[in-house]
């Protein structure tokens, strides 16, 4: 019972992760904590990709709900090993979903920003430079709107990419113990029983 207490464990963990990935894609939205760029469409393409909302948070809560409903699973099938296979279904769930999150994320933190640059109007200014400009401050001043965007889509973004690898980590470590319970669980149980007969 103590891998059934590990998942549940596990699920409790990954509840507060996916609502952080669901606040974080939704405040991406919201570059000045205005509507107005969201409406007329100047935001970063990659944010309607939902990988906070989708990827990193609605997909989590499935392997989430169904490590912390394990208990009852395994009354129900009346095996551990049973519930342990679900497990492991729910956690390949959350290891694509949270790759998702963490893709989309990085890719969105190299291309940079779309804003507002005097020289070229509405434009993604660092979307050639290979994700330099993180490592150039000076050039985040070539944003004139939304203020502060490039610090705003950088802290989101990179909070989006901790997020998803916890994920991605918990999902990883609930899959090698299901598996491993699934599949050395009822050899254990023909070993013992043959020695007990």
């Amino acid at each position: 019972m103590c891998s059934l207490g590990f998942a549940r464990s596990l699920g409790f963990a990954l509840v507060p992760l996916a609502i952080c990935c669901i606040v974080g894609n939704v405040l991406l939205f919201f570059p000045d904590a205005q509507v107005i760029y969201v409406q007329e469409n100047h935001v970063t393409s990659y944010v309607w990709y939902f990988m906070g909302i989708g990827g990193g948070g609605l997909a989590m809560l499935i392997p989430a709900f169904v490590f912390l409903g394990m208990g009852k699973c395994a009354k129900s099938c009346g095996t551990e090993s049973c519930a342990m296979c679900g497990s492991v279904i729910a956690a390949l769930v959350g290891l694509v979903g949270s790759g998702y999150c963490f893709l989309i994320s990085a890719i969105a933190l190299l291309k940079g920003p779309n804003c507002f640059t005097t020289a070229k109007g509405w434009t993604s200014p660092f979307e050639n430079d290979g994700g330099k400009y993180l490592f150039a401050p000076d050039t985040w001043s070539e944003c004139d709107q939304p203020r502060h965007i490039v610090e705003w889509n950088v802290t989101l973004l990179s909070i989006l990419l901790g997020l998803s690898t916890f994920e991605f980590l918990i999902c990883l470590m609930q899959f090698t113990s299901g598996l491993v319970n699934a599949v050395c669980r009822p050899c254990c149980y023909k070993q013992e029983y043959s020695l007990n007969a």
